[in-house]
């Protein structure tokens, strides 16, 4: 991401940021703090192409989404990131099985298998694999009202690391969690980025989370500085 700006429309707009600059390596794990409203999330859905800059570019994998639609930047979104929000975000309707193989299904993967039934089988394998990865093996019949908000927040993470992703985004992870589950909640998050080499870029309030990553970067007033 490099000189990005952001506003909110209006008369007049309200700048949110104001020329940031970040660059990920593969497997760096990186945090974002800052008080509420500064633009931290702002700055994940930039990095994810869910919102597009006022200026400057944002490079997904290699690829700038500047050069994009909209459908071609959520099929890279799809194949190359997984996204763990506050709020879980999970199928209310479709069990903790179902909405890790919704992932795989949206990335198009498998694709390497022929024929619809074998494809759906393989899904099913990898969910039942993640979710295993994450504690919940057995439980991936349930459905999301049946779990405690620590498994679910589990199956979302084993949703948005199912596909082997190059990055994972992390908005306020444990931020409806108690303490105890979130600690837990957390360490599993750095394990499986660990496991799957993925880079991480975290937004959190909590500057004790944020120390035990690579590195910290502070948004105040639209401007990110490190430390």
């Amino acid at each position: 991401m490099a000189a990005l700006t952001f506003a909110y429309p209006g008369a007049p707009e309200t700048p949110v940021l104001r020329g940031v600059d970040l660059t990920l390596a593969p497997g760096e794990r990186v945090a974002i703090v800052g008080e509420s409203g500064s633009g931290k999330s702002t700055l994940l859905h930039l990095a994810a192409g869910l919102e597009r800059p006022g200026g400057g570019e944002v490079r997904l994998a290699g690829t700038s989404l500047g050069a994009l639609d909209e459908a071609g930047r959520t099929r890279l979104r799809r194949r190359v990131a997984g996204i763990v929000f506050q709020s879980f975000h999970l199928i209310p309707t479709l069990d903790a099985r179902e909405n890790v193989m919704l992932a795989l299904e949206l990335a198009g993967l498998p694709d390497d298998v022929s024929g619809r039934r074998a494809r759906v089988a393989e899904r099913r394998r990898r969910a039942d694999a993640a979710l295993a990865a994450v504690g919940l093996e057995g439980l991936g019949g349930r459905l999301p009202e049946a779990l405690s908000g620590g498994e679910q927040q589990r199956v979302a993470i084993a949703r948005a690391l199912v596909h082997q992703p190059a990055l994972i985004l992390a908005d306020e992870p444990t931020g409806n969690l108690d303490s105890v589950t979130g600690e837990s909640v957390f360490s599993l998050l750095l394990e499986q980025v660990a496991t799957h080499d993925s880079a991480l870029l975290l937004v959190t309030h909590s500057a004790e989370l944020a120390g035990r990553l690579d590195r910290i970067h502070t948004m105040h007033d639209g401007r990110l500085r490190e430390g």
